[in-house]
């Protein structure tokens, strides 16, 4: 459960300025950097935008993970830049789900500006470039199977912020 609330957590924090899942290898030899298809978030990550994203209030300019795809039990640095074009207040909010396979693990609305603590920021968020460094460590292990996770972010007007998906993010067991 300690990963799915970080991934989680993760997702809901990042939203405002970036977001990110991750899939993680048991076995490091034969994996390669994960990256988004179709709409993809721009830079080196898994994320795609989960429709056009051209009349968004954040305009996300890129996320990067490293390493890329993360490492059980190694530190995950998360960096992402974007514009903010509307001041984020208190009431913003984000609607989060997290499935394993076909399951729904979680599906709730969390309040954006309680989240936002979590990667050293805080409401209100005014328009403008933003610039985010963060660090997480991942735990050691992870339960194996197939992710997906998906963050839509509005304001406290129900005006849209982003909306970020990662996919069948695959988590392998050690055999």
């Amino acid at each position: 459960m300690k990963f799915l609330s970080t991934a989680a957590a993760l997702l809901v924090c990042l939203a405002p300025v970036s977001t990110t899942a991750r899939s993680l290898d048991f076995f490091k030899s034969s994996q390669s950097p994960i990256h988004a298809q179709a709409n993809s978030v721009p830079g080196n990550n898994p994320l795609e935008y989960c429709n056009d994203p051209s009349g968004d209030i954040l305009d996300i300019k890129q996320v990067d993970l490293s390493p890329n795809p993360p490492l059980p039990g190694k530190t995950l640095v998360i960096t992402a830049s974007g514009t903010l074009h509307k001041k984020i207040e208190d009431g913003a909010y984000v609607l989060l789900e997290v499935k394993y396979g076909l399951i729904t693990l979680l599906r709730q609305t969390a309040d954006l500006c309680e989240q936002l603590v979590n990667v050293d920021l805080k409401c209100p968020l005014e328009p403008g470039e933003m610039t985010l460094t963060k660090q997480v460590d991942l735990p050691k292990q992870i339960p194996p199977g197939k992710y997906t996770v998906q963050a839509d972010v509005f304001n406290s007007d129900d005006e849209h912020i982003t909306c970020l998906k990662a996919l069948n993010i695959e988590f392998k067991g050690p055999f």
